[in-house]
């Protein structure tokens, strides 16, 4: 499954808000240094779809407040 992420750093506080079309705004805590949103990302994303970090891979927009993640839910 692939979704489409709008990352909000250095927000006061953590959430995730599912848009209309289906794409989500993730709010993080972390500032966009050294990897800390990704690494804050993929652990509240694991949290919601309830699985491993593991299984979910930043396809693009590493360095961008635009990502596109892939979540792997066959186990």
């Amino acid at each position: 499954m692939q979704k489409k992420v709008k990352v909000k750093p250095n927000s006061k506080q953590q959430k995730i808000e599912e848009q209309t079309d289906g794409s989500l705004t993730v709010y993080l805590k972390s500032p966009p240094v050294d990897g800390k949103a990704n690494e804050e990302l993929i652990k509240l994303l694991a949290d919601k779809f309830d699985v491993p970090k593991s299984y979910i891979r930043i396809k693009s927009g590493l360095s961008s407040r635009q990502k596109l993640i892939e979540i792997d839910r066959d186990i």
